[in-house]
């Protein structure tokens, strides 16, 4: 859905002139201002047009005098609150801007902000639910404007007093009336205050980068002074803060989004509204506002967001799904991985999805694996034994293509399992742990609507298509076929683990049914094993059948270990297991094979609380998976992928990678022998 026209709603001019080179260098920025309804220019500008600037900048005078001197509408730039994963020194693209009258760090006039905060009722339920939805999901991912950090970092022992440092000559500091002054003498208040308590202050990201230096460095520490200039989660550092100190800083706003009223010596946006202990009280407010008003206000109604995937304007909850993803991968690959033993036609995918801060190095033997200190992408679940801090198991995800892997078509998901593999039930996996976890804030309602799209583009894991020919009448049971020397046969089945076999299970069990068995698209192109004569055991046989819509046609399903048993249950159809998949054992399923314990009973002994549908889908379509957008070519929510497969406009495999699949099936004896055979 595309967002409103934020500009025009606030009645600012449509042409823009700039007389900044940062417009014209930075194409996101261009961008993002164009879908807001603006046309940016150069030249002279005529009555009806405005004039557009930086925020504060250095380079904002000239823009200012001719706004002034020719009575045009100066509009202002500034970044939204939650920007990107580096600062933009660094070369990251905002998630979002402010567009309009004002600057919200300037107290000299009302910002656009302001005039929200001030006069906007900010009453509507909806809109503090989104809110409140919206604080919680920000502290549960470690989200900020800047996103460098680790959040398995941990901050410093409870019961300090947060101390945060800002940019020296920063314009937020200067339109608070602050000076080099004013910091040390925060420094000092906080101390006077808090008698004997720590004081951890806690740098600027980019000084912490070497970008733009503080206020405060390695001379200020004392046996009660330390500085934070690791990457420390900043929900980390308040969560053990017992009071938090700042000028400006947008720290002091995510203090109070978690629970703290911060001493404020500056006059920032989120000052003088009943939150905070304002210490230079700005001038006109007095509204008392709860935490909720103000994240609606500065989150939610005020700036412009993009989906830089979809290329438009988005809702706040699309962009926090973006960043999401360009964080996490940020977070899991930003130490660099080592592939051991991948086939060459999967090596291009693999370096995309997992190679985007450091360039991903292929190595053939373990001992390389070994010496490399990195974690080690491995395919699947090969026996190997080694020395390295970790293994990660990759495998593709969920929601994978339109098309099969087999066929070198490449995936738009893929997992890395640093427990186990999800088809093992053997061991635990990372999505045992995260269906146990359950959902983050807001996740149940994520999982349903991306459940309620799947389902309205008919999406499963392959998305091959097919024909559904007409079926016999009664109750019809489908079984899905399987390959049967696939890893999550071997590892997660007991007595049935072939499909002749389970078909006989299958019509033992149901006797009267109209057993429906859809061979899989692997074995039905001729390139894995597992085709049975069916004759006899089933009463149709689907062939080149499109899934979803046997699903569909079908009144239940039964299954070893087949994804088609999971898409079913998104589609709300029982499903008896005979095998160990990974959605088998949570109650969802009727389950007739082995279930792990783990999956049934506490360590302590008692039952452990059932999951919904929901929280299986989300732990498995959207917590799990990395996923990869083919068009934006950068790491993408899931909500992304459904539209790419609903859109049916993917690219299928390249000439290249069929030629280095034939290659490497070439050189096989060069590869590892645990490896021979892999797909």
């Amino acid at each position: 859905m595309t967002a409103p026209d934020p500009s025009r709603a606030a009645g600012l001019p449509r042409r823009l002139f700039c007389f900044n080179a940062g417009f014209l260098r930075e194409p996101r920025l261009r961008r993002i201002l164009t879908l807001a309804g603006h046309e940016l220019r150069l030249g002279l500008p005529g009555a009806s047009d405005g004039i557009v600037v930086w925020g504060r900048s250095p380079t904002a005078h000239r823009g200012e005098g001719l706004a002034a001197r020719w009575n045009l509408p100066l509009v202002r730039v500034e970044d939204a609150f939650l920007r990107s994963i580096r600062p933009g020194r660094s070369g990251d693209a905002p998630l979002g801007l402010f567009i309009g009258r004002g600057v919200h760090f300037d107290p000299s006039a009302p910002s656009d902000l302001e005039r929200l905060l001030a006069g906007d009722p900010l009453d509507d339920r909806h809109l503090l639910d989104r809110a409140q939805d919206g604080i919680a999901r920000l502290r549960h991912l470690h989200l900020s404007k800047y996103n460098d950090c680790d959040p398995a970092v941990p901050a410093p022992p409870p019961g300090y007093v947060l101390l945060v440092d800002q940019t020296r000559g920063d314009a937020a500091v200067r339109c608070s009336g602050a000076s080099e002054a004013r910091f040390r003498g925060m420094l000092a208040l906080a101390q006077d205050e808090h008698p004997g308590a720590p004081i951890v202050v806690k740098l600027h990201p980019e000084s912490r980068l070497g970008l733009r230096p503080g206020h405060f460095g390695p001379a200020d520490r004392s046996s009660r002074v330390s500085l934070c200039d690791g990457p420390v989660s900043p929900w980390h550092l308040l969560e053990g803060a017992r009071a938090v100190y700042t000028v400006s800083s947008q720290l002091g706003f995510e203090a109070i989004l978690a629970g703290h009223r911060p001493v404020v010596l500056g006059q920032p946006f989120y000052a003088g509204w009943g939150l905070t202990d304002d210490r230079a009280p700005p001038p006109r407010r007095g509204r008392r506002l709860t935490r909720a008003q103000l994240f609606a206000a500065a989150m939610i109604l005020a700036p412009v967001w993009y989906d830089p995937c979809r290329d438009r304007l988005c809702r706040f909850e699309e962009a926090v799904d973006q960043l999401e993803a360009e964080v996490r991968a940020y977070r899991e690959d930003r130490h660099g991985h080592v592939a051991l033993g991948m086939r060459l036609w999967k090596r291009r995918r693999l370096s995309e999805v997992f190679g985007g801060e450091r360039p991903l190095r292929f190595v053939r033997t373990a001992a390389g694996a070994d010496a490399s200190g990195r974690p080690v992408l491995v395919w699947g679940s090969p026996p190997v034994d080694l020395a390295a801090p970790m293994v990660r198991r990759v495998e593709d995800g969920f929601l994978r293509s339109r098309g099969l892997g087999s066929q070198l078509v490449p995936p738009l998901s893929l997992v890395a399992d640093d427990l186990g593999i999800h088809y093992d039930p053997s061991r635990e996996s990372r999505l045992e742990r995260l269906i146990l976890s359950g959902p983050p804030p807001g996740g149940l309602a994520r999982a349903d609507r991306l459940r309620r799209s799947l389902i309205e583009a008919g999406l499963g894991k392959y998305n091959l298509g097919g024909r559904l020919g007409a079926l016999p009448e009664g109750h019809r049971i489908l079984v899905p076929g399987q390959v049967e020397d696939d890893a999550s046969i071997r590892l997660g089945t007991g007595e049935v683990r072939t499909n002749l076999a389970l078909l006989r299970a299958v019509r033992e069990a149901n006797p009267e049914a109209v057993v429906v068995y859809k061979p899989h698209p692997d074995v039905e192109a001729g390139l894995r094993p597992g085709r049975i004569d069916a004759r006899g055991l089933a009463d149709a046989v689907a062939a080149r059948a499109d899934p979803v819509g046997l699903i569909d046609a079908c009144h239940e399903v039964w299954t070893m270990t087949s994804l088609l048993g999971f898409e079913a249950l998104i589609r709300g159809r029982p499903v008896t297991c005979l095998g160990t998949p990974f959605y088998a054992g949570w109650g969802l399923t009727c389950d007739l094979g082995p279930v792990p314990d783990r999956r049934l009973r506490s360590p302590e002994g008692g039952p452990l609380p059932r999951p919904s549908l929901e929280a299986l889908i989300h732990a498995a379509l959207i917590a799990y998976p990395r996923y990869f957008d083919p068009v934006a070519r950068r790491a993408c929510p899931p909500e992304v992928v459904v539209e790419r497969l609903a859109q049916g406009a993917l690219l299928p495999a390249d000439r290249l990678s069929r030629l280095l699949a034939k290659l490497q099936g070439a050189t096989v004896g060069l590869r590892p022998l645990w490896y021979r055979g892999s797909r």
